[in-house]
């Protein structure tokens, strides 16, 4: 019978720990990006502007955005939860269905999703930029700390904007439910509010935000490392790696978001 070599298995392992090394090297990179951004920024002047021009360009710049795709989706919510109800009689817990699945779960999850296409992008492709033409580095010449001046202001902002954004999402799509139900569907006004009202807890509240509050860290923290170390890209330089990066932190973005929203859901529940 044909064996293996003895050095067979010891080259398999290898092949597979070098990869797995990489991607605990890069998951501990990301984690001290997050603390250094947090922390590097509290002392620097102009930082409270600084933080209100993030806000103002994550979280207002994407109100429109956030309402319109928040009430599309309690209408669909709310045609598809009536005919799926009424098979079983049940049509009056439409308000509590509604509620509840967007505040446990496509709130948060729908929120950063948009937020990580709009401003996500947006973040990893000026810092990007700004490290390929060396603007980052003539801050740090100027003894000004760039991850003070560049990550923490966009961190505190996606902290501040998801979870608020979020809340607005949950109360456009319930009103967006409200017209499917109650307005096309004939659905008792008073059964789909009181189902709401008896069905939704603050637990079920503070779940969502909190799993809003990770999704900004994530967000923040993935796009803006992308950006940041562009130049160490192997997939491209320049231009090209700006967008390989843009694409990455999207992409990489948006994996994170649905696999922290399983093992918070988990937790949660």
């Amino acid at each position: 019978m044909p064996t293996s070599s003895p050095s067979a298995i010891p080259s398999f392992f290898a092949a597979l720990g070098r990869p797995a090394i990489r991607a605990l090297g890069e998951m501990g990179a990301v984690v001290l990006f997050f603390l250094h951004g947090v922390t590097s920024g509290w002392t620097a002047r102009g930082q409270l502007g600084k933080i209100i021009r993030q806000v103002f360009f994550i979280g207002v710049k994407s109100v429109f955005v956030i309402s319109l795709i928040g009430l599309f989706t309690g209408m669909v919510l709310g045609i598809q939860g009536y005919y799926t109800l009424v098979k079983f009689g049940s049509e009056g817990l439409l308000g509590a269905a509604v509620a509840l699945s967007l505040i446990r779960e496509l709130g948060p999850v729908l929120t950063a999703i948009m937020l990580t296409g709009r401003a996500g992008s947006s973040m990893t492709a000026e810092i990007g930029v700004m490290r390929i033409s060396d603007q980052i580095d003539a801050l740090e010449v100027m003894d000004i700390p760039a991850m003070g001046y560049l990550v923490n202001p966009r961190i505190i902002a996606c902290l501040i904007s998801f979870p608020l954004l979020t809340a607005m999402f949950d109360v456009i799509g319930i009103i967006g439910g409200y017209l499917t139900g109650v307005v096309l569907l004939d659905i008792n006004r008073g059964a789909y509010f009181q189902r709401i009202n008896s069905a939704v807890e603050m637990y079920d509240v503070m779940g969502g935000f909190y799993k809003s509050i990770a999704f900004a860290v994530i967000v923040s923290t993935i796009c803006c490392f992308m950006g940041y170390f562009t130049h160490l890209r192997r997939d491209g330089s320049g231009p090209e790696g700006v967008s390989n990066a843009t694409t990455s932190g999207v992409v990489v973005s948006c994996v994170l978001i649905l696999v922290s929203d399983y093992i918070l859901t988990s937790f949660l529940l």
